[in-house]
């Protein structure tokens, strides 16, 4: 059974292993993620090919990993570039994205064929941001905006840059972890 589809333990399980993987991923995607750009037209969406980071620690290391990296990584990005905590819903969706990833990939079957497993991780990467990121539906009464501007401005922008960040970036995190952790025997 390989490490990428291996069920881990109880699926809420914080353990040293749990902290210190969200740790390092939150840092990581903190540093990398300052590394992005607004798109035009939108309001305040910015691609963030690091943004696959978080689908990825929920997938390797489970739901609390991956949302404590999208949630703390989101959080510090937003401090660093002096944003605060204006946006803190986004932070909570970049956390769920985490987490739903983690719950995705929990119960999915082992896959031997790799090539079948990076197109799993791709798909169930663009699922949980899709699915992750529904939670800035809070912007309406947040912000005072319409559904149609949270659609076409909020949402929509976020989910397409975020999910041509993760169809590419987190198969392909995935693809070098793989043969590290059959190494490590996990």
């Amino acid at each position: 059974m390989s490490a990428a589809t291996a069920r881990r333990g109880p699926l809420l399980e914080i353990s040293s292993r749990t902290v210190v993987y969200g740790a390092v991923g939150a840092a990581l995607y903190a540093v990398l993620g300052l590394f992005s750009f607004l798109i035009p037209g939108t309001q305040y969406v910015a691609v963030r090919p690091a943004f696959a980071l978080v689908p990825f620690f929920g997938k390797r290391f489970g739901v609390i990993a991956g949302f404590f990296v999208g949630f703390v990584g989101n959080i510090v990005i937003d401090l660093i570039q002096g944003g605060g905590l204006t946006y803190w819903n986004w932070s909570v969706a970049n956390g769920l994205v985490g987490a739903v990833a983690g719950l995705i990939f929990a119960y999915l079957p082992p896959i031997a064929n790799e090539v079948l497993r990076l197109v799993v991780t791709a798909l169930g990467a663009v699922a949980a941001t899709a699915i992750g990121l529904l939670f800035v539906i809070t912007d309406i009464p947040l912000q005072g905006i319409d559904f149609n501007t949270f659609l076409t401005l909020n949402y929509g922008p976020a989910l397409l840059a975020d999910a041509a960040a993760v169809v590419v970036l987190t198969p392909a995190l995935d693809a070098i972890w793989e043969p590290l952790s059959k190494r490590a025997g996990r």
